[in-house]
């Protein structure tokens, strides 16, 4: 498909895609960087990929680069590699937010190199290279979002790699990706940060049964709030418009469950949880249990 790929970045999604790669026999030849060493010394135990010394020397002669690092060492990554990135080739990301990266490159003016952001819409609560697994993307949506510029068959080639991976691809604006996903995954997140710290916070002697008896409810939150806090904090700040405004919402509805609950307004409740359960139905019923 591609004679070369590079990956820059080699946590959970990039290593999952590393494994998915040479698993499935993708490229004839895979190159590698982290600016961690001891991701390197794993990936060099592991896989058969070439293991750079920087992201320059990775992304020689790549047909295909991918950036599955975090949003705030974007910018460094593409001033270090723009030099050396091969005509024509394909530049992506795994970034969960795209308006802002996308005025990075546009203002690096990177010639004759088709940017397509890709966003995997899959992972855990765990982070790093061994936590990775091949089978990471199947079934899950990618979203790819590119500038009207950009060569359909520079998308397509992108959207069969996605597809080979085991992903659905849909392509979405940039605009539009980062106010849906501050809906579908940034705001479940800050809740689910503010939930499990209001829930270990409330009064210290109750601490070691709150962690004990953690049903569904709040076990499922912890889960989430388990995510990579340096990811999630350069999400908050990439789109962070986006999230103050659902933020916002948010704080409205849960005011109007205080109320009903201070007025012991039974038909209010009633209708509110009402609503909600349909929404649980509706994403069982698309695929996305």
């Amino acid at each position: 498909m591609f004679n070369k790929i590079s990956i820059i970045g080699c946590g959970l999604i990039g290593s999952s895609i590393l494994r998915a790669v040479e698993e499935k026999k993708l490229s004839s030849e895979v190159s590698v960087f982290d600016k961690s060493n001891r991701v390197n010394d794993y990936l060099k135990k592991n896989f058969s990929a070439s293991v750079c010394n920087n992201p320059l020397e990775a992304v020689k002669n790549s047909d295909l680069n991918i950036i599955a690092s975090p949003l705030s060492s974007y910018k460094e990554i593409l001033l270090s590699i723009k030099s050396e990135l091969k005509k024509n080739s394909i530049l992506t990301d795994t970034g969960s937010a795209k308006k802002e990266i996308n005025k990075i490159i546009n203002n690096l003016n990177l010639k004759n190199i088709h940017w397509i952001a890709s966003h995997p819409i899959a992972g855990t609560e765990h982070s790093g290279p061994e936590s990775g697994f091949s089978n990471l993307f199947k079934n899950r949506w990618c979203i790819l979002s590119a500038e009207k510029k950009v060569s359909k068959d520079q998308i397509r080639d992108l959207e069969k790699f996605w597809s080979k991976l085991g992903s659905k691809t849909k392509f979405m604006s940039f605009e539009d990706h980062d106010y849906v996903l501050s809906l579908t995954s940034h705001l479940p997140h800050a809740v689910a940060y503010s939930i499990v710290k209001t829930a270990i916070n409330n009064d210290d002697k109750f601490k070691n049964d709150v962690i004990q008896y953690s049903a569904g409810g709040l076990r499922d939150f912890t889960r989430i709030a388990a995510s990579d806090p340096l990811m999630w904090k350069d999400i908050f700040i990439d789109n962070s418009d986006n999230i103050l405004k659902v933020l916002d919402n948010y704080s409205k509805n849960l005011d109007e469950i205080k109320i009903a609950i201070k007025n012991k307004d039974s038909k209010k409740l009633l209708e509110i949880f009402s609503s909600t359960k349909k929404v649980r139905k509706e994403i069982i019923e698309a695929g996305q249990e």
